[in-house]
């Protein structure tokens, strides 16, 4: 499979290893393309390359020449790192339409001024890779293609004025109150006000049927619904369950960061979560009852690191465990079983103490603080 490159104006890009490179070509604004009406015959004859795309124009151009031959669009949102969690919303996605559109974008208006944003990982060639060996599966089992990958810059996102991470801030955002304000945006004050406002500019530029996201960022899951609702974009919301380790960890693209020690202990958040779970399970529906072994067994495994030498423990912060309503994500003090709740929580894995020579310390050393998000959903039982 060849990547074309798209664009009208280039742009830096991390260099393509030589079995990409060879095959970039701009994308022609004339190019002539035509597709047949068969769904079928286009998947196979026209799509066996992914174009890459750098500008809003020639996206927009070949998004219109799909849509003129009938042909559906399904949208993941990435901020690069890709990971098994991604490729699992890029397989929904292509299961459920015939072109897949990514895109690659870190976006700075969604980290606050002291958070990671210089530090976030930026792997284009392997992102490419992987890609394009899972455009070879979707081949071999006839779904939709990954048919383009939208890398922009900052400045093609943020045309008027440069992205703005204070409070309040100068710009265009998007801002959905008292929603983006809660849990994740009480710790992260401009997180959601980033991802909405980012959304909706991808919103408009690919213009898709349905768009992609993993419930492990849930809270942003129930902002993208509201966004869609309450501003009419004529998309579809697909949820897409959490890609998990064998052990229960959540996919990150930061949990590159942990190294072995810390990603040890780091299960602690989703074993706290299951504990909560498991009370609701047995009938529990006060918020107490729920929550109270969470607690604990955060509480043990923090005194239980405590104890060992600086060497060997990991110290960790418990930011939040939130049982909340799924469609506002406000606190309850008794699940209303009809509906259910979200269990939640965030836990900061703070740097590495005396870190060892022949220890595996992850990107950045162990210094570099990781913050770990994870729920689960407490479905209806009445």
């Amino acid at each position: 499979m060849a990547y074309l490159r798209c664009t009208a104006a280039p742009i830096l890009r991390p260099c393509l290893s030589s079995s990409f490179a060879h095959s970039l070509k701009p994308y022609a604004l004339n190019s002539g393309i035509r597709y047949l009406s068969s769904t079928a015959t286009l998947r196979s004859a026209t799509i066996s390359q992914t174009h890459i795309f750098n500008d809003v124009a020639p996206l927009r151009k070949f998004r219109r020449e799909l849509l003129f031959n009938n042909r559906t669009v399904g949208l993941v949102p990435t901020m690069g790192a890709l990971h098994a969690g991604h490729l699992s919303l890029v397989r929904q996605a292509a299961a459920e339409n015939t072109d897949v559109f990514v895109t690659v974008y870190v976006n700075p208006t969604q980290f606050g001024l002291n958070e990671d944003l210089a530090s976030y990982p930026k792997t284009w060639e392997a992102d490419l890779e992987m890609l394009h060996q899972l455009n070879q599966e979707l081949a071999s089992t006839g779904q939709g293609r990954v048919s383009a990958v939208f890398a922009p810059s900052t400045k093609v996102m943020y045309p008027i004025l440069p992205p703005d991470s204070a409070i309040p801030g100068a710009g265009s955002f998007v801002e959905m109150r008292p929603l983006g304000q809660l849990l994740e945006g009480a710790s992260r004050p401009v997180f959601f006000r980033g991802v909405a406002t980012i959304c909706m500019k991808l919103f408009n530029i690919c213009t898709p049927d349905r768009v992609y996201f993993g419930q492990k960022d849930i809270q942003q899951t129930v902002v993208i619904k509201r966004l869609v609702k309450d501003f009419h974009l004529n998309t579809d919301v697909r949820i897409v369950a959490t890609s998990r380790e064998s052990d229960g960890l959540a996919l990150s693209s930061r949990n590159v960061y942990l190294g072995a020690r810390r990603r040890n202990v780091g299960i602690v958040l989703n074993q706290a979560l299951r504990k909560a779970e498991a009370q609701y399970k047995a009938g529990k529906r006060l918020r107490g009852d729920i929550l109270w072994p969470a607690v604990d067994h955060g509480d043990k495994v923090q005194l239980e690191q405590e104890t060992m030498e600086p060497n060997e423990r990991v110290r960790f912060q418990v930011d939040y465990l939130s049982l909340a309503d799924p469609d506002t994500m406000e606190e309850v003090d008794q699940v209303d079983a009809t509906k259910g709740a979200i269990l939640s929580g965030a836990v900061k894995m703070l740097p590495v103490e005396e870190p060892q020579e022949d220890e595996e310390l992850g990107v950045g050393g162990g210094q570099i603080p990781v913050r770990l998000i994870d729920n689960l959903v407490l479905d209806p039982v009445e």
